[in-house]
């Protein structure tokens, strides 16, 4: 896994158990829990877009427009999982079918 990967898993791994926690999510308590400077949180975008989003979430998840959102990201996400599973069905028949075609 690169470590560009792990860095972000941290991230949300953080920013998931404070917002469960009902506990605010701030750079200061990522960065204390995954042992990744402040400066590097907020120098990456990637990983700064990961905490600025939760904070958003929750700031936003009591009211019905932060919900709606919430199910519109949600919906996406699935829909993306989705053709991400259909493609991988549709290598997998293909190796399915070249392995039969050349008889093993």
């Amino acid at each position: 896994m690169p470590a560009d990967h792990d860095e972000q898993a941290r991230v949300e791994a953080a920013c998931a158990e404070l917002a469960a926690a009902g506990q605010p999510v701030t750079f200061a308590e990522v960065a204390a829990r995954t042992r990744i400077s402040r400066t590097t949180l907020y120098r990456r975008a990637d990983l700064r877009a990961v905490i600025e989003d939760h904070r958003d979430r929750g700031r936003d998840a009591t009211t019905l427009t932060g919900l709606t959102i919430q199910i519109d990201q949600l919906r996406r996400s699935l829909e993306a999982v989705a053709a991400k599973v259909r493609r991988h069905e549709e290598t997998i028949r293909r190796l399915q079918r070249a392995r039969r075609e050349s008889g093993q």
